[in-house]
């Protein structure tokens, strides 16, 4: 019966998770979409309110408007119109106490992560952590620079190692170069071996090379 009950399990909780984080971003469009159309009556005449506000019950709507919007933001964004109107937003925001701090943070950690001229969490590694002789996978994310790097001698390599198993927590670790193992697998199959505690073996993880002798930790 247990077996039984753990193949269903197995079974259904894929699925189930999928279904809620679907769900929940079309949840969060829908509340986005809502706030505009509340933002919209607002300032809308009495006569078009109604009509704004029937809007809500089209099934599916707030969706379809929040992929075009992000579509058409896109599309401004790319040319060089839009590029001279991000760069004035970008200087206004960034005169605005407090926001600014923030503002900034979040688009340097944004555009690290997701621009496709950028490094961050392009290859896999092997460091020893949290102690010597213990392995674990990390992704590189860049170089040191600045104040650091200027204290820093030789060839270093800016490390992020993922927590089990939720990998959106971690450590920012700076390592030498000689203390990494570049991996074969690709991110997405070094993410599901953390993901699943070392469950999900890739196929990569085979070839990987031969582990040195251990050594002092860094730092």
């Amino acid at each position: 019966m247990k077996k039984i009950l753990i193949a269903g399990l197995l079974v259904w909780l894929p699925l189930t998770i999928t279904v809620y984080v679907l769900l929940s971003l079309i949840g969060l469009m829908d509340g986005v979409f809502g706030w505009l159309l509340s933002a919209a009556a607002a300032v809308a005449p009495l006569s078009a309110q109604s009509g704004i506000e029937r809007l809500r019950d089209w099934p599916g709507l707030g969706v379809l408007v929040m992929l075009l919007v992000l579509l058409a933001t896109g599309v401004f964004a790319t040319n060089y119109f839009g590029q001279w109107w991000l760069r004035q937003w970008d200087r206004l925001v960034g005169k605005i106490p407090i926001v600014k701090s923030i503002y900034n943070s979040v688009k340097q950690v944004s555009d690290t992560l997701f621009s496709s001229n950028a490094n961050a969490f392009r290859e896999a590694v092997l460091v020893q952590y949290p102690r010597a002789g213990a392995w674990t996978i990390a992704f590189v994310t860049g170089r040191p620079g600045g104040e650091v790097a200027e204290h820093l001698q030789g060839d270093w390599l800016s490390i992020y190692v993922p927590t089990t198993p939720n990998p959106t927590s971690g450590f920012f670790l700076m390592l030498p170069r000689a203390d990494v193992i570049e991996l074969e697998m690709s991110v997405d199959a070094a993410l599901k071996y953390i993901i699943s505690m070392g469950v999900v073996v890739p196929t990569a993880a085979a070839a990987a090379p031969r582990l040195p002798v251990a050594r002092d930790p860094v730092g």
